[in-house]
């Protein structure tokens, strides 16, 4: 197993420190307890700058932060109630996403289209494992109720998070190159 460098353990910081300061910022949304944040947008481009490891790791190292009580969740929240909670599911997602997407973009640099369709699929399996934790935690939602309510809404923004961080990605991972 390859050692983390310590060029990697600050990139891997810089990822995590930008998802504990922007994924606490939503926009609410009337219809649904799960509120739009940035979350998934600064996985998708910490995919770029540190690799599916990272990212990983990354994710690993706010879901930690945010369960032992720092406020880094939707809406300034944290805790085990939180993390355990009805949307805890897509918290925990956002795992698959670096699992789906992450090597993808390691392995295929250059193809665009391909990391568009695998950060799709990485999304999908977050929404997937989110709505079946949700349903499971929320009596009274089935999983197409819970669909309704906690994906339907958040695809155009997704979708938007997904089409910027595949243009602004493949630039931001040459520009690290260089250093």
């Amino acid at each position: 197993m390859k050692k983390i460098t310590v060029k990697e353990m600050v990139k891997i910081s810089l990822v995590t420190a930008l998802l504990c300061v922007l994924s606490p910022l939503v926009i609410p949304i009337p219809i649904s307890p799960v509120p739009i944040s940035l979350s998934i947008f600064v996985i998708l481009i910490g995919l770029y700058a540190i690799g599916a490891k990272g990212g990983v790791i990354a994710c690993l190292i706010y879901i930690l932060i945010g369960l032992v009580g720092v406020p880094v969740f939707s809406g300034f929240s944290a805790g085990p109630g939180k993390l355990f909670g009805p949307t805890g599911g897509y918290i925990l997602g956002y795992i698959f996403i670096c699992l789906i997407a992450g090597p993808i973009i390691d392995k295929f640099e250059k193809k665009i289209w391909i990391h568009v369709i695998f950060m799709v699929i990485g999304v999908l399996v977050c929404y997937a494992f989110g709505t079946l934790w949700f349903v499971k935690v929320m009596e009274g939602y089935s999983f197409v109720s819970a669909l309704s309510v906690c994906v339907i809404p958040f695809i155009p923004a997704d979708a938007i998070k997904i089409a910027v961080a595949a243009f602004a990605g493949p630039l931001i991972r040459k520009q690290l190159k260089r250093f």
